[in-house]
């Protein structure tokens, strides 16, 4: 499967993009490389992306594509960027704009910047600096600039901020530069060609069709885990990563708090892949966790307090280990606190996450856990959630719900006690 994340760069309409084979996504932005479609094998070709309106598509998400197998292309406009950026790890750039990054002829970002539609269509609403110039390399060819003056009306138009680069800004640059004669026959061309001197969409074309021709290179085995293993991407892998479980699709990493939050027994589980990573480190020989943490801190403190393994939730004996306790009903838990969620946010004018009280949410962690306030901590790092404070920070997700729920059992009590 060929995966193609575009927008204003080409039209949905080109031929191309419906060829068999290929499935089109809207500009790519963080996490769209970890859904669970794009598989190893798979070639993503990736052109336009977002990075003013949503997070963009970070380097290192990327890497960890090839590293499994996924071959990436980059072309055009933010592909070119990070294809260029990337070349010695493997990503295949195509193309003039890529080629340009390469050399170093260009180097900012809004070379390739253009202010997007905001009604999903994604049609570009102004003109990218690498079509200008373009379109200024042809107007020397055909005599109606002087290298001179090209520059001079570069270097205005590149003044202009990339959302408001518009043709109407183009033209009156051109007026303030008394280049009117070269706006005219800039119009008097893109009249006969709609796509005069669009090197992003030439370009785009290109990446398609080498991937189409099944060129791209196969880089997983160049790359090592560390070259893209952080914490960071681990936390952005987890963040992105879903089940689909009972006919619904779930946030993994909302099923794990909710085992830890709510399952009597969570101690226990989490022991047990505790236990479970002792003997089977990431690195180093295996040992069992009674001699692991002597060696650390002389079994001086739980191991627990000791050890804070990162979590890989989309490993699948990982997941077998810390949901061992899960049952049908939680999956069904954790689907209405995710509507509740959805629902709070979609309805309370500047509602968020991080806005539910701290102190609220500790309260109701305390209740659940049924523990003193002053074990909070050691009930929250005994659970697999570090210490109290990150306790209460994944926790927030669930207040909603829980809050629901609680209001749900005490109007069934009120209406039974008036009966």
């Amino acid at each position: 499967m060929i995966h193609v994340f575009v927008g204003p760069t080409l039209a949905r309409s080109e031929p191309q993009l419906s060829a068999p084979g290929i499935r089109l996504w809207p500009p790519a932005r963080h996490g769209d490389l970890f859904h669970a479609t794009i598989r190893d094998g798979d070639t993503a070709v990736l052109i336009d992306g977002v990075y003013h309106q949503a997070p963009a598509l970070r380097h290192k998400e990327i890497l960890a594509a090839m590293a499994r197998g996924v071959h990436v292309i980059g072309a055009a406009s933010i592909g070119a960027l990070r294809a260029a950026e990337l070349a010695p790890y493997g990503m295949l750039g195509v193309g003039t704009v890529y080629a340009a990054y390469q050399r170093g002829d260009i180097t900012a970002d809004d070379e390739v910047a253009v202010g997007q539609a905001p009604d999903g269509q994604w049609d570009a609403l102004t003109w990218p600096l690498v079509n200008l110039r373009s379109v200024l390399r042809l107007a020397q060819d055909a005599g109606i600039l002087d290298s001179a003056r090209a520059h001079e009306l570069l270097e205005a138009l590149r003044a202009v901020y990339y959302p408001q680069r518009t043709g109407a800004a183009v033209r009156a640059v051109c007026r303030w530069q008394g280049e009117s004669s070269f706006a005219r026959w800039l119009a008097e061309q893109i009249d006969r060609d709609p796509h005069f001197g669009d090197v992003k969409r030439a370009d785009a074309l290109a990446a398609v069709r080498t991937a189409r021709a099944g060129r791209a290179p196969r880089p997983g085995d160049r790359l090592s885990r560390q070259v893209w293993e952080t914490t960071y991407f681990r936390r952005w892998s987890n963040a992105f990563a879903h089940d689909r479980v009972d006919g619904r699709n779930l946030r993994t990493e909302d099923r794990l708090v909710y085992q830890q939050v709510f399952d009597p027994a969570y101690r226990k589980t989490w022991a047990a892949y505790l236990e479970h990573r002792s003997l089977r480190p990431a690195h180093g020989p295996g040992l069992p966790l009674t001699v692991r943490l002597a060696q650390a801190a002389g079994n001086t403190l739980p191991a627990d307090r000791v050890f804070h393994p990162s979590i890989d939730l989309r490993d699948k004996q990982t997941l077998a280990l810390l949901l061992a306790g899960e049952t049908p009903q939680d999956r069904q838990a954790v689907a209405r606190y995710a509507k509740a969620l959805e629902q709070a946010s979609t309805t309370r004018p500047g509602f968020s996450t991080a806005a539910v009280r701290d102190g609220l949410t500790r309260q109701l962690l305390l209740r659940a856990w049924k523990c003193p306030e002053q074990y909070f901590d050691a009930e929250a790092s005994a659970r697999g959630l570090v210490c109290g404070s990150h306790a209460v920070a994944a926790a927030k997700r669930l207040v909603p719900g829980l809050l629901d729920e609680m209001n749900e059992s005490t109007a069934k009590k009120e209406t039974a006690g008036e009966r």
